[in-house]
């Protein structure tokens, strides 16, 4: 049974991933026992094997005949270019497992259509990014940047604080536009500026310690593969921690 893709005629440009651009660069044309070449067809819910042989109509071996010619497949340059009279050697590359969109690393469909679209989306997440780091209160600038900048926060000026936010903001725009709408943001402030002024101590990076004048006592334990400021915060949020965040805020509002 054939699988049906879309198919578009039109001439296709693939290219390699990765900086490098070898020379030649051959990709797997055949399924074999040491270098498997599958393609899961969800009709049949079957893996199928694969193989590029022009003289075919379809790159699936059980709907190939016996006279099957097998050819390379080769980038030059780190591209391939396949012109729309070549619709077999699309179709194969379309269902190569060594393809981005099927979850592989070795190639890429670039669409200078689809290229152009992405950009607009990150020019103008870009834009709204530096609007929104224009327009954000004092206070949340100084919230995002203990969280996310490099740096001491407390010996730094208004305009030093602006102008990292507004670098932070044009370089990492997806990041920066969470952070800002982030409705948890000032509660991881308050945990990150806790252990960072040490009023608790983080030991054996598992363990937190109470840090006061009064209290030495042990905190709570870290979950393993858990990041010790996130589970901080999220203790800081439960019955068991918000006196200790009412204690936080008041402390960090008189300084």
């Amino acid at each position: 049974m054939e699988v049906k893709t879309k198919e578009v005629l039109k001439d296709r440009k693939y290219l390699l991933n990765g900086t490098s651009t070898p020379i030649s660069f051959t990709i797997a044309s055949r399924d074999t026992i040491r270098k498997r070449l599958l393609y899961y067809d969800e009709a049949s819910e079957t893996q199928r094997a694969l193989r590029y042989a022009r003289n075919q109509k379809s790159p699936f071996i059980d709907e190939q005949d016996d006279n099957a010619i097998v050819e390379q497949v080769v980038f030059i340059d780190g591209v391939l270019d396949v012109s729309r009279q070549n619709l077999i050697l699309q179709k194969f590359l379309l269902m190569h497992p060594g393809n981005q969109k099927n979850g592989g690393n070795e190639f890429y469909e670039f669409d200078p259509e689809e290229n152009a679209k992405q950009n607009i989306i990150n020019l103008e997440q870009e834009v709204d990014a530096l609007i929104m780091a224009r327009t954000l209160p004092l206070n949340k600038m100084k919230s995002i940047a203990r969280i996310y900048l490099k740096g001491n926060v407390d010996t730094m000026t208004v305009s030093e604080i602006k102008h990292d936010i507004l670098v932070y903001a044009k370089t990492n725009p997806a990041d920066f536009l969470d952070a800002a709408e982030d409705p948890d943001l000032e509660l991881a402030t308050v945990a990150t500026r806790a252990i960072a002024e040490q009023y608790v101590l983080i030991k054996n990076g598992k363990d937190i310690y109470y840090n006061l004048k009064e209290n030495k006592k042990k905190l709570m334990t870290v979950a393993y593969g858990e990041n010790p400021a996130d589970a901080f915060s999220a203790w800081l949020y439960s019955d068991h921690g918000n006196a200790f965040l009412s204690f936080l805020t008041k402390e960090f509002e008189d300084k």
